[in-house]
């Protein structure tokens, strides 16, 4: 039986809404919402969308299917608009994959919050393999050969592996090298890689080497992205698919015909626009995944300032802070696991989401911190911050890692 509940992030964020409301300051780095304003020429095209009231064909019209077609054509993935679907939001799409698909699934331990709740939801076995210490999103090549063939030898079925690039929640993107060591056990494990991309345009280096797994192993890898992350369009819920094959696919517009019927039509014209990258989105999208380094790194050196161990954040918002350095100090204060350092940091005015969430080692001193809030609260601050050539120096901006830095580095935090 599975136990169900609201998931850990959007329950956090309700809990801090509450306080927020009641009168208490807290910076909430608990909740990864791209926390920036709606480009304006995507408002345009909702807007003009808004009479494509019509059902239409459950994968998506032709114009939006050519343009994510287009879209991944850009990125060395030659497709065919036969290979695409479009859905409301990547959630629902990796839920779809997990109907269709057979098997267990394989997890980098830890990974985003969504997958494991998923897969049980399926009826699947969830396999949690530990990622390399470079980096989150991918198992340990190693690891996963060995958790593969020990899950076979007890009688499971594991065939499904989910990556992420770059990766919710240690904001860092595997390399080149561990890709293909990934895709070399995949293909000799027979198994379906799940490529969720969604922070792939939001890599803060634009030198950065990316390599996705689908253009490695093609015929056994399944791209999924979004507009939630890279465009800070997360309440429109535009997501889409990459299949290696046209018949998984239509396994997929199968189950959508009877859960979302197909994406509402005013979005299909927003992701069409957006999917065909003009040239004025991509600078804007560009400059936000500026921002977003900066401000990840930010935090990062508040970290390790602290005593903390922190993985350097090279795509998406986010940071991944290990306090075990701390332990005997944090214990002093009743702090001895993940709960209870997510407890101690909100009591301190900063929201974080405790690793154990994403499938790590409730014993932990980790969490999640989601650096995308610092922007601001309202579309004039956003503003602020992403004109400014230095965002750390922004007043609002400024006051808040004051704020972090407090929490993490005075005494009631364990220095």
């Amino acid at each position: 039986m599975v136990i169900r509940k609201i998931s850990p992030n959007l329950a956090l964020d309700h809990q801090v809404s509450l306080r927020q409301a009641a009168g208490e300051r807290i910076v909430h780095l608990g909740f990864g919402e791209a926390r920036l304003p709606v480009f304006p020429g995507l408002v345009e095209r909702l807007v003009a969308g808004a009479s494509r009231n019509s059902y239409g064909p459950v994968p998506g019209h032709p114009g939006v299917l050519r343009a994510v077609a287009g879209y991944f054509g850009r990125r060395a993935l030659p497709t065919d608009p036969e290979q695409v679907i479009v859905a409301p939001g990547s959630k629902a799409l990796l839920m779809a994959l997990q109907f269709v698909v057979p098997g267990d699934v394989l997890l980098p331990a830890p990974c985003w919050v969504t997958y494991a709740p998923q897969a049980l939801e399926a009826g699947k076995e969830v396999i949690p393999v530990p990622i390399p210490a470079e980096c989150g999103g991918v198992p340990d090549p190693d690891a996963l050969r060995e958790a593969v063939r020990a899950a076979r030898a007890r009688g499971a079925n594991p065939r499904i592996v989910i990556l992420t690039a770059p990766d919710n929640p240690t904001g860092t993107t595997a390399t080149p090298d561990l890709v293909r060591r990934i895709c070399a056990v995949a293909e000799e494990e027979d198994l379906l890689l799940v490529s969720d991309e969604i922070y792939r345009d939001l890599v803060h280096d634009p030198g950065f080497e990316y390599l996705s797994p689908a253009e490695v192993a093609p015929s056994r890898t399944v791209v999924v992205t979004g507009l939630s992350k890279s465009l800070a369009l997360g309440g429109w819920r535009i997501g889409a698919a990459r299949f290696p094959a046209v018949p998984m696919r239509q396994d997929v517009a199968s189950v959508a015909s009877e859960v979302w019927s197909t994406l509402a039509g005013p979005l299909q014209e927003v992701a069409e626009y957006a999917f065909d990258e003009p040239a004025e989105l991509v600078a804007r999208r560009d400059a936000d995944a500026r921002l977003h380094g900066a401000l990840a790194r930010a935090v990062q050196d508040i970290v390790v300032k602290s005593g903390a161990l922190s993985r350097p954040p090279t795509g998406g918002f986010y940071v991944y802070p290990d306090f075990e350095p701390l332990r005997a100090q944090l214990a002093r204060h009743g702090v001895v696991d993940g709960a209870s350092l997510q407890d101690h940091l909100l009591t301190r005015g900063v929201a974080v989401l405790a690793g154990e969430h994403f499938g790590d080692d409730p014993g932990a001193l980790r969490f999640r911190a989601a650096t995308s809030v610092l922007y601001g609260n309202t579309a004039e601050l956003q503003q602020e911050a992403m004109a400014a050539a230095d965002p750390t120096t922004v007043p609002h901006v400024a006051d808040a890692l004051a704020v972090i830095e407090r929490a993490f580095t005075e005494p009631g935090s364990g220095r």
